[in-house]
């Protein structure tokens, strides 16, 4: 049996096995990631899911944000260490770069190492995430080949109101947070500051490994978001946004001191801060005409002390401007915006260029007759380093019945190369960058089905992905082990394909969710499996409420991966359990328990880097009703 009617068969016996499973985005609810529009879930012709506030509660504080994207069907987390430590995310396989990550509309990320900082945003901040699953190119642009993953801070609405909580737990971690947001006449406020620390646990765990230091390898984190804005007239608002995440993270590593002996006791660590301000106005100019418009800057800063005598320096900005009008008309939705970034770095090396803009043109059609909707995207980037680059998608979707609805979708993408890609110093020992470097592209295709009712609906979706012109760091002279000089070339070729199901059930006071993933993510050059994904992962929970308490699980589950490129370092699967209760005090104050990796399983995610054992939190919050 060839791998793509395996991955359908396997796909459909777990749809047989799970007639009650639910699509992850409830009934009804409005997403706009999808199409840049806000758009009702049950229509959307992609593959989405949302993490909506109630579910980051479920999770806080003992899953960070990669972790809790992990448990969503079609995604992949890897990290070397505890929270705080470096991580990526695999949107359907793709790379950890191949994901766009947004914070309110804003373009965050490192234009150095060319990925988003998953881990310098606290779910503390968070009201609910976004998810677009597959080549989004043809709306976003570079960087979104796997997907794209959207985080909305918390805003202000109804009375004036005091929240806060404390928790605390394993490894001495403590976490404090407090907001004050509301809505006065026209206005809408909302602020909110948090802290966490943590001693943390030794990053490294094989003493074997020459990095080894068989210390704790702490965090902490502080972080602030402010949200204001004014309704002027009907129709018309004004709004400020404003994101802070400092990090601070120890990690295990080496250095050579003044006699070239090796040294690992040192206390390497690192700062990341992450920031995102925009301006915003929006304005409904006639009765079927929208307008949008977004000025501002988000900054990626890492500073690395990798040595008692060396710190390394590397800050991104992003200047972005958007303009975006949805028109109504007769027959659907139109889409016509303009956007315009400029990327500029400033590191401690010296690199060619420290800086390029991006002048992209954006048409969108959204629309339904009868029982069928049809959505097309076209996008045009014009890059001061790559020239023109145009990607386009298509989606087709028919509503076989009131609770079953088809879907099909094609799509390009690309990703421009990154600063440490082109322009990485050269050293006629270690290598450098390659500035003769193409962008990456992709083609993706997909088909799904879905099924909605009032308590139950259940989604299938298999896609294929073929990633061209991938770039890959490899040495000059492989045949020659003490050459130490790596270039990056446009050498590989990838395909991502696979079966995601995903799916809740409500029955009385329980809810069940469930999701699978049957991939095969290779590449195309050598035939190897992709580093760090899974042929199979899965996740299955419960939430139960009994009067005042609610209380529930998640299992989760993933098969073996590989740690190098040659297959030949296998991580071996693994599954864990985890357990949350929340008891309601009173009205306003809540006492709530978790409990992670219950049965203290030992895993990887990184060959010889350390994952959390058995963890336990407790905490109160405080939350005026």
């Amino acid at each position: 049996m060839n791998p793509r009617s395996s991955l359908a068969a396997s796909a459909l016996a777990v749809l047989a096995a799970f007639p009650a499973i639910a699509a992850e985005t409830p009934d009804g609810a409005i997403v706009v990631t999808a199409t840049r529009q806000a758009q009702r879930a049950n229509e959307l012709l992609s593959d989405v899911s949302v993490i909506s506030r109630e579910d980051i509660e479920k999770a806080r504080p003992l899953e960070t944000l990669g972790e809790l994207l992990s448990r969503e069907g079609g995604v992949e987390f890897s990290s070397l260490g505890g929270p705080g430590a470096s991580s990526s995310i695999y949107i359907r396989g793709a790379n950890a770069g191949h994901t766009l990550l947004l914070i309110d509309g804003m373009r965050v990320g490192s234009a150095t190492l060319g990925t988003p900082n998953i881990a310098a945003i606290p779910l503390s901040q968070v009201e609910r995430v976004e998810i677009l699953k597959g080549s989004a190119s043809s709306l976003y642009g570079s960087d979104a080949i796997g997907g794209v993953i959207q985080v909305f801070t918390r805003r202000g609405q109804g009375e004036p109101t005091v929240s806060a909580e404390v928790a605390a737990g394993s490894h001495n971690t403590r976490e404090a947070n407090a907001a004050v947001s509301g809505q006065a006449n026209a206005l809408h406020y909302s602020l909110r500051v948090g802290k966490a620390t943590s001693d943390g646990f030794s990053a490294i765990g094989d003493s074997s490994n020459g990095q080894f230091n068989d210390d704790n390898d702490g965090y902490s984190s502080l972080n602030a978001s402010a949200n204001v804005s004014v309704d002027l007239a009907k129709g018309h608002e004004l709004g400020v946004q404003v994101f802070h995440s400092q990090t601070r993270n120890e990690y295990d590593a080496l250095y050579y001191d003044a006699s070239f002996r090796p040294r690992t006791d040192y206390n390497f660590r690192s700062t990341s801060t992450v920031d995102s301000y925009a301006a915003y106005s929006k304005n409904r100019l006639t009765s079927n005409w929208t307008s949008f418009l977004r000025v501002g800057r988000s900054t990626d800063d890492s500073k690395d002390h990798s040595s008692p005598t060396e710190r390394d320096d590397f800050r991104t900005h992003q200047d972005q401007v958007v303009w975006q009008n949805d028109v109504k008309i007769p027959f659907g939705s139109l889409l016509l915006a303009a956007e315009s970034l400029r990327q500029t770095i400033d590191t401690s090396g010296t690199y060619a260029e420290t800086e390029r803009t991006i002048n992209s043109l954006i048409a969108g059609w959204t629309g339904s007759f009868s029982n069928h909707r049809l959505q097309l995207n076209a996008r045009n980037d014009r890059n001061s380093q790559f020239g023109n680059k145009t990607t386009g998608g298509a989606a087709y979707g028919y509503q076989i019945d009131e609770r079953w609805r088809a879907r099909a979708a094609a799509s390009t993408g690309f990703k421009a190369p990154s600063f440490n890609d082109l322009y990485f110093p050269d050293d006629p020992l270690f290598g450098g960058g390659n500035p003769n470097l193409k962008p990456e592209t992709s083609r993706n295709r997909e088909v799904g089905i879905n099924y909605d009712t009032a308590s139950t609906s259940a989604s299938v979706t298999a896609y294929r992905n073929i990633v061209s012109d991938l770039i890959q760091w490899s040495p000059d002279d492989p045949s020659d082990p003490s050459n130490f000089s790596w270039h990056p070339h446009n050498v590989g070729k990838a395909k991502l394909e696979g079966v995601t199901l995903t799916g809740r059930q409500a029955i009385g006071d329980v809810t069940l969710r469930a999701s699978a993933d049957f991939q095969n993510h290779r590449d195309e050059t050598t035939g190897k499996q992709l580093i760090l994904r899974a042929r199979r992962h899965a996740t299955l929970g419960f939430d139960h409420k009994l009067g005042k308490l609610t209380w529930g699980a998640e299992l989760y589950a993933s098969g073996a991966r590989y740690n190098d490129t040659a297959n030949t370092v296998r991580l071996g699967g693994y599954t864990t359990l985890a357990l949350r209760a929340d008891y309601q005090l009173d009205k306003d104050f809540t006492l709530f328990a978790r409990a992670g990796n219950v049965f203290d399983r030992e895993y990887e995610l990184r060959k010889d880097y350390e994952t959390d054992g058995r963890t336990v939190f407790v905490g109160v919050r405080y939350q005026p009703k």
